[in-house]
């Protein structure tokens, strides 16, 4: 097995050993047995069970990154694209919580790229909805991520919420189109790309959405990774 091809498995098996026992419970010697290699290799290609970890994070939100285009291509489809992606990938939910669990309040590795790549996010979004960047708009995609995910992060509660349908391809489906609906009735969608409207008149961003989505039946927020 060539160099690369090692350091991939490795990959792929610590990314299944992370994902369902956090940093602090994963095995290097149950990720160098996934893998098919000496644990050793572990430390002389990663350095460290954490920052092998770190990569994976890393290789995971490329992947994401590349699937999921910027929200100001259209804010309300974005936040089913997330939940699409985080349906599909249930593991990048598990890793995510776990790395928070993790680290808490510490700096992450690479931390200052995803600063950056947020930012670009935010002001995709900002453009998106006729805005200014501003914190406000960064608020609204950091509630749009959590719309998105929110049914894969709690999947037992939505079964005691909403019943046994929450599940299956069929509740799934339903849950999409309920996260769009309530985004664009949040959002004040009439055109993406123009200025949104809201029931104070305001365009400035900083209580219109919030003033639409109150005179909705259904209301949120918008915000996407």
């Amino acid at each position: 097995m060539s160099k690369e091809a090692t350091k991939d498995a490795l990959l792929a098996a610590a990314r299944s050993e992370f994902a369902a026992h956090g940093i602090a419970g994963a095995r290097v010697d149950r990720i160098a047995e996934r893998a098919g290699v000496n644990k050793e290799r572990i430390y002389g290609y990663f350095g460290s069970k954490e920052k092998l970890f770190d990569r994976v994070m890393e290789v995971v939100l490329d992947e994401m990154a590349e699937v999921v285009a910027m929200p100001g291509d259209d804010p309300v489809e974005y936040v089913g694209r997330i939940h699409d992606f985080y349906l599909a990938h249930p593991e990048l939910i598990r890793l995510m919580t776990w790395e928070s669990l993790h680290y808490r309040e510490d700096a992450l590795e690479g931390q200052h790229e995803r600063i950056a790549r947020c930012a670009a996010k935010a002001e995709s979004l900002a453009a998106g909805l006729g805005r200014e960047p501003s914190p406000d708009v960064a608020r609204t995609m950091m509630t749009l991520i959590g719309l998105a995910a929110w049914p894969m992060v709690m999947p037992r509660l939505g079964r005691i919420v909403v019943g046994e349908e929450f599940g299956g391809e069929e509740g799934h489906l339903r849950m999409r189109e309920h996260l769009v609906d309530f985004v664009r009735a949040a959002l004040g969608r009439d055109a993406v790309g123009g200025t949104a409207e809201n029931s104070t008149g305001s365009t400035d961003g900083s209580t219109g959405n919030a003033g639409s989505a109150g005179n909705a039946e259904e209301s949120g927020d918008g915000d996407a990774r």
